[in-house]
């Protein structure tokens, strides 16, 4: 006894009456979940707890480490922010530590290699040098820092302070643009007493 044909149908056909009203929903619910993430949000990779190296000629001279790292892969103007801290080591032929940059922020600007290093910036050289800044960019081709803010930099003995300021990399030369005053450490223990 062979089914009647309507009868095999009949059930699918129900089926489809329920399914067909769900679909637009399902389509509409789609769009909305698509419609969240815009290009900006795609247009960013993000890194935790990253180690950069940069070498040259097969040394390691640099190194950077942060806790993020945000990737902009934004053709116009492709990035990397460093939005919760940065650490560059500026390390000598044998490895060993000659200065160490740290900021609370930096920006790294991939087309003219230009890292901008904000907020509490301080570099420290192994000869107990330091630098203490606002901002400072540190040109990665020239192998160069600089600023255009107030500085201070003490050095054993003296406090140097002033706007401006050109240096080399590992801070082995620097100069103040504008030099506003030097203190010896007799001067400083005076005002202290």
């Amino acid at each position: 006894m062979d089914e009647h044909p309507r009868r095999k149908f009949f059930p699918v056909l129900c089926w489809l009456t329920l399914l067909l009203p769900a679909l637009p929903a399902c389509d509409s619910a789609l769009r909305r979940e698509a419609r969240e993430f815009t290009k900006e949000d795609t247009n960013v990779e993000v890194a935790h707890d990253v180690e950069i190296l940069y070498s040259d000629s097969a040394v390691v001279r640099v190194r950077i480490t942060a806790p993020t790292l945000l990737y902009y892969v934004d053709r116009d103007n492709p990035r990397q922010e460093f939005p919760d801290g940065i650490k560059v080591e500026f390390l000598t032929p044998t490895l060993e530590v000659r200065s160490v940059l740290t900021a609370k922020t930096a920006v790294r600007q991939d087309n003219s290699s230009l890292v901008t290093a904000r907020d509490s910036v301080v570099l420290q050289t192994v000869e107990q040098e330091k630098l203490e800044t606002e901002e400072l960019i540190w040109n990665e081709k020239t192998e160069k820092v600089y600023t255009e803010k107030f500085v201070k930099v003490t050095k054993p003995g003296e406090l140097i302070y002033g706007f401006g300021l050109e240096a080399n990399q590992d801070f082995s030369f620097w100069k103040i643009t504008v030099p506003k005053g030097t203190i010896k450490s007799q001067q400083l223990n005076q005002v202290v007493d």
